[in-house]
């Protein structure tokens, strides 16, 4: 079996370093906010190009906490796209702002259309949110143009694009705020839950500090209501070391999903694409056929392990249905039902994506000759 993802794979040859960080950390005896953390957040801004970067519990938090640093709140809508993992818009909502859905590109590169988002624009509009969705950038030149238009902010979603690149510049540190997840099965991942978010501006990333731990300005010192979500010395210190090993993973994704990208190109298949513009780090392989459905169970009959992400839109899930949401989105309608990710990360060997590539052109040559 080809699982969709192993993480004992990945962990193994790291074994003896993490072992080594696990033993610091815990010698050390500091557990919350200290050196770890610090220097992870020094070595993450600069990896990202930015001055300031803040380490929370969650990228959920991290999206959540961006909004609030500043100030989105109630009435407040925030345009962003409901074909996305569910936390951005919970981050919208649990701050009492409303979501604004607008379609996905047509060229699917996942992510938002940039042509619908001013007709998306109203009096009560104080953000634009972007998805890197899969790890392709959205196009930040023509949304901090229309952004700066309309005096909006905007908050990257770059929990699925770690490394990604926009004309040179990594994902993340283009925006107001940028927002990563590094949840085990991330490009970056640590073995539990951790975010960052990532800023130019000191205000708000001393905001940020704050509201991360209770909104304190110093021990037992509160100058506004925050929250427990700080990311903690262990995470840090894992990350710390497999941050200098991203850039290798990066490429290793890259050469796989060529390969991925050559045995499919003659099924019908819809296989990702990577704008001019663009550094795609496939966090996901994401392809796209009718035969959707058909597809993921012969390839699980023939030992390859295949998810979808995501089958049912944001817009469409039950707590979402309740907000009586106005939305009109037909290519992500049409592709909720077409998409399909293969397995992909850096340890995978060719003769694995070989084989998956062969096992799905068999079942396209299969039906045609039915």
């Amino acid at each position: 079996m080809i699982p969709f993802v192993d993480l004992q794979r990945w962990q193994d040859p790291l074994r003896e370093e993490l072992n080594q960080v696990i033993r610091r950390v815990m010698e050390r005896g500091w557990f919350i906010l200290g050196e770890e953390n610090s220097k992870f957040e020094s070595e993450f801004s600069a990896y990202v190009g930015t001055k300031y970067a803040v380490g929370v519990n969650s990228g959920s938090d991290a999206l959540f906490l961006a909004l609030k640093s500043l100030n989105v709140g109630e009435g407040n809508e925030v345009i962003t796209t409901s074909h996305a993992f569910v936390s951005a818009i919970d981050g919208i909502v649990r701050n009492g702002a409303i979501p604004v859905f607008v379609d996905v590109d047509p060229e699917t590169t996942y992510c938002i259309d940039v042509s619908r988002i001013e007709e998306a624009i109203t009096k009560r509009t104080k953000a634009i949110l972007p998805v890197h969705m899969y790890g392709h950038p959205a196009d930040m030149d023509a949304i901090l143009a229309i952004a700066q238009r309309y005096g909006l902010f905007v908050i990257e979603d770059a929990c699925q694009a770690h490394g990604a690149e926009y004309r040179g510049r990594k994902t993340g540190g283009i925006g107001d705020v940028g927002c990563f997840s590094f949840y085990p099965t991330k490009n970056l991942g640590a073995v539990g839950d951790g975010g960052m978010v990532v800023t130019n501006n000191r205000e708000t990333a001393e905001k940020l500090m704050m509201l991360r731990n209770y909104g304190q300005s110093q021990k037992y010192y509160h100058d506004f209501v925050g929250i427990n979500s700080r990311l903690d010395e262990m995470q840090a210190a894992i990350l710390r070391l497999k941050l200098k090993y991203l850039d290798e993973w990066t490429e290793k994704r890259r050469e796989l999903a060529k390969i991925y990208n050559d045995l499919l190109a003659d099924t019908g298949i819809v296989v990702p694409i990577e704008k001019e513009y663009a550094k795609h780090v496939y966090h996901l392989y994401v392809i796209r056929t009718r035969e959707r459905d058909k597809l993921q169970n012969d390839l699980l009959k023939s030992g390859v392990q295949t998810q979808i992400h995501y089958p049912i839109p944001v817009h469409r899930q039950k707590s979402y249905v309740q907000l009586g949401l106005k939305v009109n989105l037909p290519i992500t309608e049409k592709i909720c039902n077409e998409i399909l990710s293969l397995p992909m990360y850096p340890q995978l060997n060719t003769n694995e994506i070989e084989y998956i590539g062969e096992r799905t052109k068999n079942f396209f040559h299969c039906r045609t000759q039915k």
